[in-house]
């Protein structure tokens, strides 16, 4: 139960961070004299440390141990989070950016592995369910600094206290993670390698699928508090609320699919979430009134929180054993790269032609993610099919 309670806390950390930007946006985009696009080079930066030691994490957790891993990773992290409190120049920002995304995706992708292969499908909902909490978290903060203090800057330093808090827990505790580790060096044997996994073409379908799911994710979380502040007239303190809404019916949205995963199978939990988040971009869309908006921010929340950790855990049923480990980080990897992109060409888009073409894009995006799981749950006998036949 520690190293569950312990996992659950890493998460949690993972989240807070994600819940900031979507808030403190128009006052950084303020500040640095920015354009509205701006935000996706700041993703993109963010999301390459993200996918490099997502990558690695197998490399990382061996090196270091896991615990050793969340302990470094809570420190890169709150390193930087203070240079973004406190640096004047946009290129240190997104620089602290990249050691924030190399802080994140080893322990992303290295505790997907540990629940996938030690725990069940219940347990891997509730701990992206701890995520959601984090990120829930996090706008409340921001919104509360923004509030009492008129600038965003205090946001990112309370979340700074919490990661060293946070690292030296993880530091203090490494040691309770030694036998996982022992046990994970016991199926290394067992193991393709990264280029056996990477010549497998369910591989690629997995990661695409990933890739689309998490980039509408955070597009929403991100996107929405701009959307309602610059072009519906809400207030911003309202705005930050109904963001962190989105995110707390996201938690809820996973907690409660751990209770439901027992009596229904990943794969109808997964077709259900993607038609109801559809429905919640499509009352996003219509807008006859912002409640109605904000009911669809929610809805959406709500519908595609089970479909990340549905994913994670139900990958030893798509991918043998000896292709799981690298198999989930290139999962997580891919995840990091459709955070950066989908949410970066909404921003393109919204330059474009406004700021009401982000909820139809991110309906094209969900319509793109039905078919992809379409194709992959159909594809399941091709799975022995690899590019070098």
């Amino acid at each position: 139960m520690s190293l569950i309670a312990l996992s659950f806390i890493a998460f949690i950390s993972l989240g807070l961070p994600d819940g900031l930007l979507g808030v403190a946006w128009p006052g950084i985009r303020k500040d640095f004299t920015l354009p509205l696009d701006a935000m996706g080079l700041l993703l993109i930066f963010s999301t390459a440390g993200y996918t490099l030691s997502s990558f690695f994490s197998g490399v990382l957790v061996k090196k270091l141990g896991l615990g050793g891993l969340l302990s470094l990773s809570c420190a890169v992290t709150a390193i930087a989070l203070l240079i973004n409190s406190i640096t004047p120049l946009w290129v240190l920002f997104v620089a602290a950016s990249t050691l924030g995304g190399l802080g994140a995706g080893a322990v992303d992708a290295g505790i997907n592995t540990y629940i996938a292969q030690n725990h069940s499908d219940r347990m891997m909902q509730w701990l992206h369910a701890s995520f959601g909490l984090g990120v829930t978290i996090g706008p409340v903060i921001m919104t509360l600094g923004i509030t009492l203090t008129q600038r965003w800057q205090w946001g990112y330093i309370i979340v700074t206290i919490f990661q060293i808090l946070l690292a030296l827990i993880f530091l203090f505790t490494r040691g309770w993670w030694h036998n996982m580790t022992l046990k994970e060096e016991t199926h290394v044997k067992e193991e393709a390698s990264l280029l056996e996994t990477m010549r497998r073409l369910t591989t690629w379908l997995n990661m695409l699928m990933f890739m689309i799911y998490t980039g509408v994710e955070l597009g929403l979380g991100l996107w929405s508090y701009t959307l309602l502040t610059e072009s519906r007239g809400v207030s911003p303190t309202l705005a930050g609320f109904i963001s962190g809404a989105y995110w707390a019916m996201f938690t809820i949205g996973r907690i409660l699919a751990g209770w439901f995963n027992r009596k229904l199978t990943v794969s109808v939990m997964l077709y259900f979430s993607i038609f109801l988040a559809i429905l919640g971009t499509v009352f996003i869309i219509v807008d006859l009134h912002n409640g109605l908006s904000i009911f669809g921010i929610g809805l959406s929340g709500l519908a595609i929180a089970p479909i990340f950790p549905g994913l994670v855990s139900d990958t030893e049923k798509r991918v043998e054993r000896k292709f799981q480990s690298h198999t989930i980080g290139m999962q997580i990897a891919a995840a990091g790269i459709g955070a950066a992109l989908v949410p970066s060409l909404a921003g393109i888009l919204a330059r474009i032609f406004g700021l009401e073409i982000i909820p139809y894009f991110m309906l094209s995006a969900l319509f793109l993610l039905l078919l992809s799981f379409r194709l992959s749950h159909k594809g399941r006998t091709v799975e022995q099919t690899d590019f070098a036949s």
